[in-house]
């Protein structure tokens, strides 16, 4: 096997052409497989003047560096610089172009293609068990003040909101110790992607450059990838600067495990928003590595949005028909694997309800004119979701989605050439074998752990049976109702309303949940997680509840509401609602409280349902009066631990209304 390197480079006499063939390559023998990829030879090379004036030279492998803008050549030359990949390939997200890198991928050994007739096109890949999830503690935000990134915490308290980092030290750390050279030996991949329907009003293009093909394949599916992007940011359109690296020169100094090359213990991920950049190196996990994601989506665009007066948020979009055919559509904040997708894929259990999807993650709101209501739409093109747990019983949209064009990470591989994670026993029965996410050889029902708890499922949005006909308007959808929810399996009841604005926005910033497997925690705890943005805020949390206080003032915003499927019987540990479709019934109880419906009562924490307004009709027996109860004492020690948070977190930054939003609930828990 043999990697192929750009034969001599001659410049063009002519200044003005850059542009010139090349003769054959010259083989370069390497020591190991993952050394020796077979790669096809450069094109072509050209000559990039960069910003300090240096003519560089760039083997360019796929595509037509002249039909660049010259900012994107700029851009990329920088970085061709620092990284020193051995060539540059121009992705265009064609079939043809997803099928060769697929192959490679196949050939490497990273890939493995389902041969179970019931997938088509789909692939399962493992990662090395240093990198499954998204590396919180290895991600910051760089401004040049602190306080711009992260509030002002109390003393003596480790700040939870967001990490920062200097200008001075990211520069130290990145530019200069980690990504020089960092791509020697690897092809840098250029994709032109859009966050949103391309040219829409609502949306925002990134250019992301990235050595690793697993990343290219992802990008396709999550954002829209398409050459067409060079010419809108060829006129007038900005772009989002992405740069990812694995961190892993060759020659390798150790075979990668299951083929996964990373750097994990040299991991950090960098935001700076002045300059709408993302730095990410040594992690090819999703949330790491694909950086249209979490990254710009939320931690970007979040700055962009209080900038130009909208919102970015952790919240999947769907909408709702009633029975008698008036549609709704809400948004929805549950923090990472609380249930979001299978709530955006609701399968009703109401008669005569309908249920379609826009978005199962991120949402984009912004106040439309035309019709006087805020908008949304879903930046993104493909679900990223969790995979144990989703079943023919509690997402069998999100299952039928996986059929085809998707891509598994983590999961288990069935002898019959199909995948298997925890959850789906009831479709794989027990004794069938299985290698696991570690690639050990198992079976089903052995008591064995198959499917890596933060497993994904990456498939494209379109797949989906019950999309929105509307999911790629670009004037988004008109917003009726904004939820908030968490894994609470004590003392919060399973709805509520907030009864104005500013209570509601202090509902989100007291958002709580059990800890999930997709970032690093581990175990059951409760964590705080304000508006299921933890570990998503561009900038400081206390200018961001500012930023959502002060929408109300310029526009009307929709009611805000809170949901609780998780609670537990105090005696017997069980769930007290059966949630998935039988959610549909919190959903009529909001829909008719946005029509005015008098369903509703006074509690000292919102607005509840008052006793049989919600449709429990064919449930059995369900403890309504225990899943609606408000313990003082509970609530009394919740309020309390609250303040201290707040406090502790956010200190000078939290804004009055949220202060006088304490003292007022303190008030009303006190008198029940």
């Amino acid at each position: 096997m043999t990697i192929y390197e750009a034969g001599p480079r001659v410049r063009s006499e002519n200044q003005s052409d850059k542009f010139r063939v090349l003769p054959p390559s010259v083989a370069i023998d390497e020591r190991t497989r993952h050394n020796s990829m077979t790669y096809p030879m450069a094109e072509y090379d050209v000559y990039q003047t960069l910003d300090d004036g240096e003519d560089l030279r760039i083997s360019v492998m796929k595509g037509e560096w002249n039909e660049l803008p010259d900012r994107a050549r700029r851009f990329i030359g920088k970085y061709v610089k620092l990284l020193n990949p051995l060539a540059v390939y121009l992705c265009d997200g064609s079939e043809d172009e997803a099928t060769e890198v697929a192959d490679k991928l196949v050939e490497r050994g990273l890939l493995f293609p389902l041969t179970n007739p019931k997938f088509e096109n789909c692939y399962l890949c493992r990662t090395d068990p240093a990198d499954v999830a998204r590396v919180e503690g290895k991600t910051f935000l760089v401004t040049n003040d602190r306080y711009d990134s992260v509030p002002h915490t109390a003393e003596d308290v480790v700040g939870e909101l967001g990490r920062w980092m200097s200008t001075e030290t990211a520069t130290k750390e990145m530019l200069r110790d980690r990504m020089p050279n960092s791509m020697k030996g690897r092809v840098m991949y250029v994709i032109p992607f859009s966050m949103g329907p391309i040219g829409g009003p609502m949306s925002k293009f990134g250019i992301q450059l990235t050595d690793y093909n697993y990343v290219v394949l992802s990008m396709r599916i999550m954002t829209r990838v398409d050459p067409c992007i060079w010419k809108k940011i060829s006129k007038d359109s900005d772009f989002v600067q992405c740069i990812h690296t694995i961190g892993v020169p060759r020659p390798l100094p150790k075979k990668p495990i299951s083929h996964w090359p990373c750097n994990p213990e040299r991991v950090l991920v960098l935001h700076e928003p002045k300059h709408k950049r993302v730095l990410s190196y040594g992690s090819g996990y999703g949330g790491n590595s694909l950086l249209g994601k979490k990254c710009f989506a939320l931690r970007i665009a979040s700055t962009l949005a209080r900038d130009e007066g909208w919102l970015a948020e952790h919240m999947l979009i769907m909408s709702i028909t009633n029975p008698a055919g008036k549609e709704y559509f809400i948004c929805a904040a549950f923090p990472s694997a609380c249930g979001k997708t299978n709530l955006a894929m609701l399968c009703p259990n109401l008669p005569g309800w309908k249920a379609r999807c826009v978005g199962d993650d991120i949402a984009w709101l912004k106040f439309n004119e035309k019709t006087g209501k805020l908008h949304a739409i879903n930046p993104e093109a493909g679900f990223f979701g969790v995979a144990p747990g989703t079943s023919s019983k509690t997402n069998p949209h999100a299952l039928d989605a996986c059929m085809k064009n998707t891509i598994f990470t983590n999961v288990g591989l069935t002898e019959d050439g199909g995948i298997f994670w925890e959850g789906l026993e009831d479709e794989i029965p027990a004794g069938t074998k299985v290698t696991n996410w570690m690639g050990e050889h198992c079976q089903v029902g052995d008591g064995s752990r198959i499917a890596h708890p933060n497993s994904r499922f990456c498939a494209p949005a379109e797949n989906c049976k019950i999309i929105h006909d509307k999911w790629q308007d670009p004037e988004g959808v008109p917003i009726d109702a904004i939820i908030f929810g968490g894994r609470r399996p004590r003392g919060v009841p399973l709805v509520f309303e907030a009864r104005d604005w500013d209570h509601g926005v202090f509902v989100g910033a007291s958002l709580k949940s059990e800890a999930t497997a997709a970032a690093e925690h581990t175990g059951k705890k409760i964590m705080h997680d304000p508006m299921a943005m933890r570990p998503f805020f561009g900038y400081n949390f206390g200018q961001y509840l500012r930023h959502w206080l002060d929408m109300n003032k310029k526009h009307p915003m929709p009611r805000i509401f809170h949901v609780n499927w998780f609670r537990k019987d105090i005696n017997t540990g069980k769930f007290l609602w059966p949630g998935f479709g039988d959610n549909i019934r919190v959903l009529d109880w909001i829909c008719r409280r946005l029509e005015g419906e008098d369903i509703a009562e006074s509690s000292p924490i919102g607005l509840i349902p008052k006793p049989n307004s919600i449709d429990t009709s064919g449930l059995g027996d369900i403890d309504m009066e225990q899943l609606m109860s408000i313990p003082k004492d509970y609530w009394k020690e919740d309020m309390e631990e609250t303040r201290m948070y707040l406090e502790n977190q956010v200190g000078i930054d939290l804004p009055r209304e949220i202060r006088k939003q304490l003292d007022q609930q303190e008030d009303r828990i006190e008198n029940i």
